[in-house]
């Protein structure tokens, strides 16, 4: 079953074990520069408003209906990440583990294949979490990806049509497996009660549609260094009986009021404004998982930038590069449960 709460997604197995709930948002973020440097990890900017497409049947076109699922807005070129948070289940001391394949237009964002319902091992087409804590854009090679950047169907730019030729359906598609509650059991046995650790989340890290079009595609847009996880379980491990998928569909921003009534958020902020006022960025290190290899389909893709310039257009006016100051190391060479002591002076 999924369920939407506090503009996120909430899917739960609870025929396979009473706690197997993985916590699923949508988070807003400035879009790194498309200029070919590798950046670091940008910040969370709050998570977009998440509603059910359902309840705007008469405002959106008839194959969202169809499609079903929830509608989030995003401005073109505005870029997002997503955070995936399963439950711990106390008494045997881990996250419940599940298996998430995640498209953007029905293209895969770890093999650059198109959608099927069904998980592979290979090429692993799936992401695990944990230890996969988010995702950010298209896996393109080992420790890189190329940020998710918001593009209208049918301008040509997006993943789905450099690859399919064809803007079909956009947006972003989801599907969900648990572990096994017979191999979750085995592979973490009950604890003591006086062992247990009173550990936090395993991921906490973590006017009118004859207007401008609704529906938007992810584009791939700056290159980020971020890690895609080899499954570290059996892929027998999966329980493929049981799934749960869901199609968010990407309204762009600027129709969100005339689909649901609401103002959209505000314009995000630029990586030169977030720089400039000294945030922070981020890198994320887990030298317990294996990072994945990246997908050759997705590595000839041209990025925002790249499409643009050979339209003769500039689609992103705001891509100054930046030079970060301020980079914080998360998990970096700690061990599994130590804290980090982070800097206070």
């Amino acid at each position: 079953m999924i369920e939407l709460k506090n503009d996120a997604l909430n899917f739960t197995f609870p025929k396979v074990h009473p706690q197997a709930s993985l916590h699923f948002n949508f988070q807003r973020t400035l879009r790194i520069p498309d200029d070919g440097s590798a950046y670091s990890l940008p910040p969370g900017l709050g998570s977009f408003p998440l509603r059910h497409v359902d309840d705007y049947a008469k405002n959106v076109p008839a194959q969202w209906i169809k499609f079903g699922g929830v509608i989030l807005p995003m401005y073109q070129s505005e870029a997002m990440w997503l955070s995936f948070g399963s439950e711990y289940v106390e008494d045997h001391g881990a996250a419940y583990p599940f298996a998430i394949k995640v498209a953007a237009g029905k293209i895969d964002a770890v093999t650059g294949k198109e959608w099927t319902n069904a998980i592979h091992k290979k090429p692993q087409d799936y992401m695990v979490a944990p230890p996969q804590p988010w995702l950010d854009g298209y896996c393109i090679e080992k420790g890189i990806i190329r940020q998710f950047v918001a593009m209208p169907l049918g301008s040509g730019f997006s993943a789905e049509e450099q690859i399919t030729g064809k803007g079909e359906y956009g947006g972003l598609q989801i599907i969900v497996y648990p572990m096994k509650r017979e191999v979750f059991e085995k592979r973490f046995p009950k604890i003591r009660l006086a062992k247990m650790m009173r550990a936090s989340m395993a991921e906490p890290l973590c006017e009118c549609l004859s207007a401008p079009l609704p529906n938007m595609g992810l584009a791939p847009g700056g290159r980020m260094e971020q890690e895609i996880y080899d499954d570290p379980f059996d892929f027998e491990d999966w329980d493929t009986a049981q799934a749960s998928r869901c199609f968010v569909h990407i309204s762009n921003s600027l129709v969100w009021r005339a689909i649901t009534g609401e103002q959209p958020p505000s314009t995000p902020l630029t990586a030169r404004e977030y720089t400039d006022a000294g945030y922070p960025w981020f890198s994320y290190y887990d030298d317990a998982a294996t990072a994945m290899e990246g997908a050759e389909i997705l590595k000839k893709l041209k990025s925002v930038m790249e499409m643009g310039r050979s339209k003769g257009d500039n689609p992103l006016p705001e891509n100054e590069s930046v030079t970060p100051d301020r980079i914080i190391q998360l998990r970096n060479k700690l061990k599994k449960d130590q804290v980090r002591e982070g800097e206070w002076v």
